[in-house]
């Protein structure tokens, strides 16, 4: 299992006290070139980065915080593809590892007609799969102000060890521990058995943040229903955030709770827009993690995140559409719905 080589050195160590290092899982996304169309009617791909943890390392760096990705590809082009892409994207790639035996994982995405999305993936295994607990670069991982995580690297061994290993040395050094869970049914071997698995680390985390389809897919009740939104709450955690799609996010600690509209734009692809939020709301945490008690230094910062969100529906594909600081403020200034 070669570390990142070739003779091309990895993006400069990231010692800033700011540090948000997310691990996962990174592939390559083939999105019809029509929207609207099934994966067998459509003409032509577009092939694209994808992964949510990665989008998030990628919104945090484009915002002009710093962020490194850990994770595994396969030691094929498009897995060193993407690894330049997180180069390109100021990522700190010192985590990455290349595996001569397995591929990069592929999904094909169906884009419907109102920018929303189907999935089916190819990875059997895939590299990412197959990250092992003594391939993990721990010393970048304590170096983190955040640890950012997701649940599809809970599906399968190795890789569930090496992330349950992550994120115990990263809660061990003090550093906090964010969780997005991003439900993605097709790779579980049941519905079930993602309840579980997504379950199995929710009280590791001091943030989370889950979608208004993932709570009622959790709960098995109404997202809307604060009491089953608040079935999710534990003791110990300092923010849970439910978004609303295009009606915005809801916010919940142990002090305060309340909601924030969300900005009216036009949506060609939600791909990436829950990564865009995550990705602001950690940059502001990780500069003054106050905001976990200070409602209106968190309502700022949650505006914010839902412009970001917002703006990435307006392109194709996640890492593309990212937004930077001036164009996140600029929504803000034209106001919400």
């Amino acid at each position: 299992m070669a570390p990142l080589g070739d003779g091309v050195a990895p993006v400069a160590a990231a010692a800033a006290p700011g540090l948000v290092v997310s691990f996962g899982e990174m592939l390559i996304d083939f999105v019809p070139n029509v929207a609207g169309v099934s994966l067998a009617e459509s003409g032509g791909f577009v092939k694209a980065p994808g992964g949510a943890p990665v989008n998030v390392a990628c919104a945090v760096s484009k915002l002009g915080g710093s962020s490194a990705f850990v994770g595994k590809f396969g030691d094929d082009e498009f897995g060193h593809m993407l690894v330049d892409i997180l180069k390109q994207n100021g990522v700190n790639t010192e985590g990455c590892l290349f595996d001569e035996h397995a591929r990069t994982a592929l999904a094909f995405v169906t884009l419907k007609s109102n920018g929303e999305r189907e999935f089916m993936f190819y990875r059997n295994p895939s590299a990412d799969m197959l990250l092992t607990e003594a391939e993990l670069n721990l010393d970048l991982i304590r170096r983190a102000r955040i640890f950012h995580y997701g649940s599809i690297s809970l599906i399968t061994e190795p890789c569930r060890s090496a992330h349950v290993a992550a994120m115990r040395a990263a809660k061990s050094a003090g550093i906090l521990c964010s969780y997005d869970p991003n439900v993605r049914l097709p790779l579980w071997p049941s519905a079930q058995a993602a309840r579980d698995g997504i379950m199995s680390i929710w009280k590791e985390a001091d943030f989370i943040k889950v979608s208004d389809e993932e709570v009622a897919f959790l709960t098995q009740g109404d997202a809307h229903d604060e009491k089953n939104v608040l079935s999710l709450w534990f003791e110990g955690l300092k923010l849970l955030v439910v978004t609303d799609g295009e009606k915005g996010c809801r916010y919940f600690t142990k002090d305060f709770k309340g909601s924030l509209p969300g900005y009216s734009v036009n949506t060609v692809d939600t791909t990436g827009a829950g990564d865009a939020f995550v990705g602001s709301l950690l940059l502001s945490v990780a500069k003054d993690d106050s905001i976990f008690y200070n409602e209106a230094k968190l309502r700022e910062v949650l505006q914010f995140s839902n412009a970001c969100g917002a703006i990435c529906t307006t392109k194709k594909g996640a890492i593309p559409a990212l937004p930077t600081t001036a164009t996140a403020l600029d929504l803000i200034s034209k106001g919400t719905n």
